[in-house]
């Protein structure tokens, strides 16, 4: 309508344009008036996103969840692109959130590389494409694991794990908008103004769930600091004339590495620094057939091509997590390479650990210093994941140095006490807190105690309060929990194996912030539950 601007367009023109522009503005202040403000928008709908609205929706308060993409469906979500190992503490909250059940069992696979060869143990995991095998792993190192435990590792289809949340999320009540990119936002000191388009949001908090190139963590002007990287990956379905010519699983060559899960199904990584991931170029036939051979050292033929994605070891991380009312999680804080499957259990542990705390803010009951404790904890845990993952790039490199390594860690890998830390690791069972305290259990996961009648501690935590759990029946500390109000709930009863514990706090996310082997110190326990919960 710029015409209309003219010192011809005429007088009648000119009036035309003010009425328009006039009644234009009086509509969009009364839709501002009208914009509802969410306690929480959410931007990203993957499961990270769909993980944190279902926590905060747990604690009755309303969620927006804002996704650019309008279809959430995509073969790279599905097998076996979409493939994703679940280590232990992901299953854990899984669990204790009822959602564990709901994953379709075909597709919660327990082996996540299972060729079983004759004679030999089966393979468990990797470093590096080094592999360690479930024979040679002593879980009695693990004392506080019980028989009841959940499983240690298991696969699940990300399409999947994301139709279960989201149909969690919107039973709760969260409100999920497809098609709608987050393209700004401003905030004060009491609520959070968002842009999609021409259209307005507003919510009291803003979580960014937006993946590696996170608008909201651009926008929000975080620091994201790390290396660059060594490598691009190729994640590819192709058809192959000559299939015989590659040998399966997972190779490392003089040139790189080539995966081949399933027949026509290749991860291929070429150490080029990155730079064809970088250049923004399609994956053509020919370029993937040129790598291919160049990693292989074969002739193999490539007849087809279906599928082709890159992506990079490039690993950075957000320096804070937090700025005023924005926070950061999943890919949105910290990217690596997906070596190991550890990103998707990261951000799940960043949701879990983040939903409970800014639920609180929200009703009031948090703590000073609770939202804090959300980069306190989570990002030293991201700085491990990144380093592990740098770790396993450093070994896999085409040069002398690295296959050195290669053969040194392959040799600690075939060892008992060797295989156990790696899976240890890999599994996330070394994941751990530092919250202080004496005790040696502060800090990690709750044991999935087992009552003489069979009700589980991680069965009882779907309703997301904190547990004051009291083997003892200590009349007083059932006091004490009930001065919480709902924030504590008390729990006693005898179970089947203790393990000499005589009392513990546990957070909503299932982390255990105060235990005593003996009689509970009642001044201790206060101290400790005032620390996390809001006196009634």
């Amino acid at each position: 309508m710029s015409h209309l601007y003219k010192p011809d367009a005429g007088i009648f023109q000119n009036f035309v344009f003010q009425s328009f522009y006039m009644k234009t503005t009086i509509e969009r202040k009364k839709t501002t008036r009208n914009i509802s403000v969410y306690d929480v928008i959410i931007a990203g709908a993957g499961p990270v996103g769909l993980f944190l609205a279902c926590e905060l929706a747990l604690a009755k308060c309303s969620v927006l969840i804002l996704e650019k993409v309008e279809d959430p469906h995509s073969p790279l979500k599905q097998l076996p692109f979409g493939m994703r190992g679940l280590s232990a503490p992901t299953i854990e909250a899984l669990y204790r959130r009822g959602l564990l059940k709901e994953l379709e069992v075909p597709k919660r696979i327990k082996d996540p590389h299972s060729i079983a060869v004759k004679g030999s143990h089966r393979q468990a995991g990797h470093f590096a494409g080094i592999p360690f095998h479930d024979g040679n792993i002593d879980t009695t190192q693990w004392k506080y694991r019980l028989p009841s435990s959940t499983d240690t590792h298991l696969l699940s289809e990300m399409e999947e794990l994301e139709a279960v949340l989201t149909r969690r999320a919107e039973a709760l009540g969260v409100v999920i908008k497809r098609g709608f990119a987050i393209t700004d936002f401003h905030q004060t000191m009491d609520e959070v103004s968002i842009r999609s388009g021409d259209q307005s949001f507003k919510s009291k908090w803003l979580v960014g769930c937006d993946g590696s190139r996170s608008i909201v963590r651009k926008t929000g002007s975080f620091e994201f600091a790390g290396t660059e990287p060594e490598f691009t990956g190729y994640s590819t379905q192709v058809d192959i004339a000559d299939p015989e010519k590659l040998r399966p699983g997972r190779n490392i060559t003089p040139t790189g590495m080539y995966l081949q899960s399933q027949p026509g199904y290749l991860m291929i990584q070429e150490f080029d620094g990155g730079a064809y991931h970088n250049s923004g170029k399609a994956v053509t036939l020919e370029h993937l057939q040129k790598v291919l051979r160049r990693i292989s050292n074969t002739d193999v033929t490539i007849s087809a091509l279906h599928i082709a994605t890159t992506w990079t070891d490039r690993a950075r991380q957000a320096t804070t997590y937090r700025n005023g009312r924005v926070f950061l999680a999943g890919d949105a804080a910290h990217i690596h390479a997906p070596l190991g499957g550890q990103g998707l259990n990261l951000g799940l542990g960043d949701a879990m650990n983040l939903g409970w705390k800014l639920a609180a803010a929200i009703k009031n009951k948090a703590p000073e210093g609770l939202l804090d404790s959300y980069y306190t904890e989570r990002h030293p845990i991201g700085v491990q994941v990144l380093d592990w993952s740098r770790a396993q790039v450093s070994i896999m490199k085409p040069d002398l140095q690295a296959r050195a390594m290669q053969a040194i860690i392959r040799d600690l890998m075939n060892t008992r006490d060797g295989a156990t830390y790696f899976a240890g690791r890999v599994w996330g069972i070394f994941t751990q807190y530092n919250l202080g305290g004496n005790h040696p259990l502060v800090g990690q996961s709750v044991p999935n105690f087992e009552f003489e009648d069979g009700t589980k501690i991680g069965g009882l935590m779907q309703d997301g309060q904190g547990i004051l759990l009291d083997f003892d029946n200590n009349a007083s500390l059932k006091t004490l929990a009930t001065e919480y109000g709902d924030r504590i709930k008390y729990i006693s009863g005898s179970v089947k194996n203790r393990l000499a514990i005589s009392v513990a706090l546990i957070r909503p996310d299932g982390i255990i912030a105060w235990a005593s082997d003996n009689t509970a110190d009642y001044d201790e326990l206060q101290k400790a539950a005032s620390r996390w919960f809001v006196y009634h």
